[in-house]
């Protein structure tokens, strides 16, 4: 008789005991939770399931094992907790752990994580809480690897962040993590304290912020710190900011800020600035486009390293279009362009005008507009090719010559998504984010098809598809 090879017998087994489930409003949500095993899986069908107590979860699956927790197809669970005496969900331990497609609402904080590695949440909705939505902030913890993706967060209360990710001075850090292709808006209700998009805390490193639509927020929509040497910097890119209460994009050091579109903010557009042990240093600002009716489009101060701010759109109607000062022998300033004054710098930013260069931008804050370059822009092919990124805000390859912002110009205008108050969609061959995590949200212009053709199934993945469609379904009563 012949053998299986050990690596079929290891995929064969790891799938053996791994069952699906299901849960409706009627049943014990926590316990049926709590039940699961590596390899698991939870169906969670539509309806109302309201919390009084605590609702504590501790899961562990493998990576060859992972644990999924998940709606129904064409279903809305709605996880619903009336009163803010409890957080609606606290993860106790997720390791390689999925939420996808619930709704949150209510409660303290709306899912708070103390232990994961491994983690992602996806298409879920949190809203209507009386603190921050999502947090992971539990002292001393390290978080690695998790995957916030695509979640409509919202109408936030009390210190209001719509994610708190890490804390002060270190003392717990978020590592090697993406955030993206989420919508955060209103955490500026009239009794939130604080209110940020996104805030990634001191000493959390090799992240990625990207994609984002964010706006309505009382603080900055996006809030980055210090690595404090933990890690690679943070990378803040592509994302859309509007109606933010403080700066739009703040960070002290080591971050890389790129091909995001602000259309303004209450104070700068993007600051960076001493913030705890951080200085500003190790920063690279590139191919943004900013528009500002008040204040500075770009504005640096007490720069204590190297600092790069260049091929950038900035048009700062009252203010600068870039400030800085601070230790300037590490400052570079090149290929910006748009309007504004400048200060504490003289050379690296061309006048041009708005109207001239942009489809329709202006100075009123928020959408509707259209921030790509028009035809005849001075922005096309203007930029420093010393400082060039490799696509563009739509994800598109800038592929003839270098244009300023966060755009690459294309002769039929903008071919992806228009900004709006939704998710941020892609145009076919566009982006680098996975396929099939879109859950409707209302996306426009298609989002995320790379156009790669599938590889064919080894004999081993056949197999081991066999054994899974072969696995008794199973349901707990």
């Amino acid at each position: 008789m012949r053998r299986l090879a050990p690596v079929l017998v290891l995929a064969l087994a790891s799938t053996a005991h791994a069952g699906t489930f299901e849960a409706t409003p009627a049943d014990d949500l926590e316990a049926k939770i709590n039940a699961l095993v590596a390899g698991d899986e939870l169906i969670v069908h539509g309806g109302t399931y309201t919390l009084s107590g605590r609702f504590g979860i501790s899961l562990a699956g493998t990576a060859a094992a992972p644990i999924v927790i998940r709606a129904a197809d064409g279903e809305r669970p709605v996880i619903d907790r009336p009163a803010a005496d409890q957080n609606i969900w606290d993860l106790d331990r997720a390791d390689y752990v999925t939420i996808r497609g619930l709704e949150f609402k209510g409660g303290s904080a709306g899912v708070r994580i103390t232990a994961a590695d491994h983690l992602t949440i996806e298409d879920c909705e949190i809203h209507d809480t009386a603190d921050v939505a999502l947090r992971a902030n539990d002292g001393g913890a390290v978080y690695r690897n998790l995957l916030i993706r695509h979640n409509h967060i919202h109408d936030t209360d009390g210190t209001g962040e719509g994610m708190y990710l890490g804390c002060n001075s270190n003392a717990c850090r978020v590592l090697d993590s993406i955030i993206e292709r989420n919508h955060v808006h209103h955490t500026n209700g009239p009794t939130v304290a604080q209110g940020d998009g996104i805030e990634l805390k001191e000493g959390s490193a090799a992240n990625v912020i990207r994609d984002n639509v964010i706006h309505d927020t009382k603080y900055p929509c996006i809030l980055t710190y210090a690595t404090v040497g933990n890690g690679g910097p943070n990378v803040i890119e592509g994302n859309a900011l509007w109606g933010c209460g403080d700066h739009a994009i703040q960070s002290a050091a080591d971050a890389i800020i790129r091909n995001n579109l602000i259309l303004g903010s209450v104070a700068n557009g993007i600051a960076m600035q001493p913030h705890q042990a951080g200085t500003p240093a190790n920063l690279v600002v590139v191919h943004n486009t900013v528009l500002h009716a008040t204040n500075d489009a770009i504005r640096v101060g007490g720069i204590t390293g190297a600092v790069t701010i260049a091929n950038n759109a900035l048009y700062a109607q009252a203010g600068n279009a870039i400030a800085a000062s601070g230790t300037m022998a590490g400052l570079i300033v090149a290929g910006n362009r748009g309007v504004g004054a400048l200060s504490g710098v003289s050379g690296g930013f061309t006048a041009s005008t708005l109207d001239g260069d942009l489809v329709s931008g202006g100075y009123a804050g928020a959408p509707p507009m259209d921030l790509f370059p028009r035809v005849g822009s001075s922005l096309i092919g203007a930029g420093d090719p010393a400082h060039a990124v490799a696509i563009d805000f739509n994800g598109v390859a800038r592929t003839a010559g270098v244009d300023v912002g966060a755009y690459a110009f294309a002769a039929g205008g903008n071919p992806g998504w228009q900004l709006a108050a939704d998710f941020k969609g892609f145009p076919v061959g566009g982006g680098d984010v996975d396929a099939g995590v879109d859950g409707g949200g209302g996306e426009a212009g298609g989002c995320c098809q790379t156009g790669a053709t599938p590889a064919a199934p080894t004999a081993l993945g056949l197999l081991v598809a066999l054994a899974l469609a072969r696995r008794r379904r199973r349901r707990i009563s």
